[in-house]
């Protein structure tokens, strides 16, 4: 589904930027300062079914996937909340697939070598 979605919805992927796919699908973080006020950062805007689709898998993704759940409990040991740990994660998985379609290469599992 996640595909489906990426594809239909963000045709730009693999063209743009880290930064600029993340602000385009909404999981990038903005200030919400106002003058002299320094407020939280905070994400919006963007597209509401990519946002969708990259938290259902990045949720399946912080249980299953190995370089994405040790991201997770790496954040979430450093205090961090976890639904902040969770959107990093999004983010993460997006910077991940729009550089996989960039280079048009296939998801490789780091395989560790015994010792």
């Amino acid at each position: 589904m996640l595909t489906t979605t990426l594809f239909v919805n963000l045709p730009e992927l693999g063209t743009l930027t880290r930064k600029e796919v993340a602000a385009l699908a909404g999981v990038a973080p903005f200030p919400r300062d106002s003058g002299t006020l320094k407020g939280r950062w905070a994400i919006w805007g963007g597209r509401a079914h990519v946002r969708a689709a990259l938290y259902m898998a990045a949720l399946v993704a912080t249980r299953r996937n190995p370089v994405i759940r040790t991201f997770y409990q790496r954040l979430c040991q450093a205090g961090k909340a976890k639904k902040l740990a969770l959107t990093a994660c999004m983010r993460k998985l997006l910077t991940i697939l729009n550089a996989m379609v960039k280079s048009r290469t296939p998801w490789r599992v780091a395989v560790t070598q015994p010792a």
